[in-house]
């Protein structure tokens, strides 16, 4: 179903412009991790046809670029993702539509809705920070907007959904791995590299 898609990506783009999250950025640009991470995702989505086995699922790799980036610019930056995505899977425009949805802003927005609620209902510390909304956060979005996707486009031909779904529920576990790992790193050596943490919230002796 395009038109739920185009709907989502509509919707989306209009919110993250609105937000002109570019006026956060520096004048020396984005940190390189976080671009590093955004040049690489087109790789990722786009591995089950670069390895032509229909069973294997992308990894999203979203939840990680949105806690580098916030939400609103981390949408922005998925639309190119998307764009090379298809071109270099030589997937139609439909295809490509639906992997930016269901690998990018649907997972990128499930984390960003699970950690406003993990900030807002547990205590603010930088475990909760690590284990909720790098790794939890991150799997659950995951699987949720894998299952999520399934159920609206089914599956490839010749597959059965029991098998997408456990392929999904992995990726999303790889995903989440990935993310809690990399939110750990940033959070003990380069805090600032993370547009979702401060000291100030998650660190009880910063705080005045």
């Amino acid at each position: 179903m395009p038109w739920l898609d185009l709907t989502i990506t509509a919707l989306a783009l209009a919110a993250a412009l609105a937000l002109r999250p570019w006026r956060g950025v520096g004048p020396g640009g984005p940190p390189w991790p976080w671009l590093a991470w955004w040049a690489v995702l087109p790789l990722f989505w786009g591995a089950d046809r670069y390895a032509a086995t229909p069973v294997l699922q992308p990894l999203s790799g979203a939840a990680l670029l949105m806690l580098m980036a916030g939400w609103p610019l981390a949408v922005l930056a998925l639309v190119p993702v998307a764009l090379l995505t298809g071109w270099l899977g030589d997937l139609g425009w439909v295809e490509t539509l639906q992997r930016g949805v269901w690998l990018g802003l649907v997972p990128a927005s499930l984390a960003m809705a699970l950690g406003a609620g993990i900030r807002r209902w547990l205590p603010q510390h930088l475990f909760v920070y690590i284990l909720g909304r790098g790794f939890f956060a991150t799997v659950a979005a995951g699987m949720l907007a894998g299952a999520l996707s399934a159920a609206l486009h089914g599956v490839p031909a010749g597959l059965r959904v029991e098998d997408v779904l456990l392929a999904r529920w992995l990726a999303a576990w790889g995903d989440a791995f990935l993310a809690g790992m990399m939110a750990a790193i940033f959070v003990a050596f380069r805090p600032e590299w993370l547009a979702t943490y401060a000291d100030r919230l998650y660190l009880p002796s910063a705080r005045p």
